[in-house]
């Protein structure tokens, strides 16, 4: 196994082209594991770890453009301000030592159904921004997914950053597994609540082949606050609104048995953690007002 080691993002960029088939690795927590149950045996190495371009995040033009380096530990620290559903979902990721490695651009790139960062960026309407030595391109995030562990990246691409709009009012995420942390979800949940521009944004995880959004649940919800002028007014939602909200949410799901939990499982789960969540972030939302 060859290990190649750019210093900076113009090294990394010739380096896959030149060796399409090198594995990027940064934190190695994904990676890794593969290696060290021989699941996987690339013939290059490509370490990132060396790219500081990679490990920066900034605002543009009223979006937030995040390092595919970020660990989650900055994450957490940096970012619970204007990504406070990404923050939440990276403190429920591993122990403190795979929250130091993770990184936001690997959970991208292992592209597990599973993966806690997808669905906060998925309900925030992110972009992922690749590149190649030829240039760079945005995929959104709904597209970035493919199939299970398979996404739309091209064999000469690395993830460099995600785009992100700030978050204009509250954001959640909730996970279903043995316990909070050093867990694969069993199913997971992401809100945003988006009252500058009147929208809902929702995020599944673990219950289908990507990362599912749930379409109906949000258009049903955004159709509520407006007809009703909660987002005015601040009042409570209804029991029968947020009811349905939830059974939107879980029909949205395309789950399956495995391990983990049962198709039926997570279908009810997800319901649970949509009103859940649901009425965490309406309480916040009523609380700034």
């Amino acid at each position: 196994m060859e290990f190649l080691q750019p210093r900076s993002l113009t090294e990394a960029l010739a380096a896959k082209a030149e060796r399409p088939e090198a594995v990027p690795i940064a934190g190695g927590t994904d990676v890794m594991v593969e290696l060290n149950f021989d699941r996987r045996r690339p013939e290059a190495v490509l370490d990132l770890t060396r790219v500081a371009e990679l490990a920066a995040w900034d605002r543009e033009d009223g979006r937030l453009r995040v390092g595919a380096g970020i660990t989650y530990t900055r994450a957490i620290a940096d970012l619970a301000g204007p990504l406070p559903g990404l923050a939440i979902a990276a403190r429920t990721v591993g122990s403190p030592q795979i929250r130091n490695r993770g990184t936001v651009g690997g959970n991208l790139g292992s592209a597990s159904p599973a993966g806690d960062c997808h669905p906060p960026l998925l309900a925030m309407g992110a972009e992922v921004e690749v590149a190649s030595a030829a240039g760079r391109r945005r995929v959104p995030v709904a597209e970035f997914f493919t199939g299970p562990k398979q996404s739309a990246l091209r064999p000469d691409e690395l993830i460099l950053a995600v785009w992100v709009p700030a978050g204009t009012g509250p954001q959640q995420f909730a996970k279903i597994g043995t316990r909070n942390a050093m867990v694969i979800a069993v199913c997971s949940f992401a809100l945003v609540l988006d009252p500058e521009h009147g929208r809902v944004g929702t995020g599944i995880g673990s219950a289908g082949p990507t990362p599912l959004a749930a379409t109906e649940a949000e258009r049903f919800l955004q159709g509520v606050l407006d007809a009703e002028g909660l987002w005015a007014s601040g009042t409570p939602i209804g029991e029968t609104a947020s009811a349905r909200f939830g059974e939107l949410v879980a029909a949205a799901a395309r789950p399956i048995d495995d391990v983990r939990g049962t198709a039926a499982y997570r279908v009810h789960a997800l319901g649970v953690l949509a009103r859940r969540t649901l009425a965490w972030a309406w309480d916040e939302y009523r609380g700034r007002r």
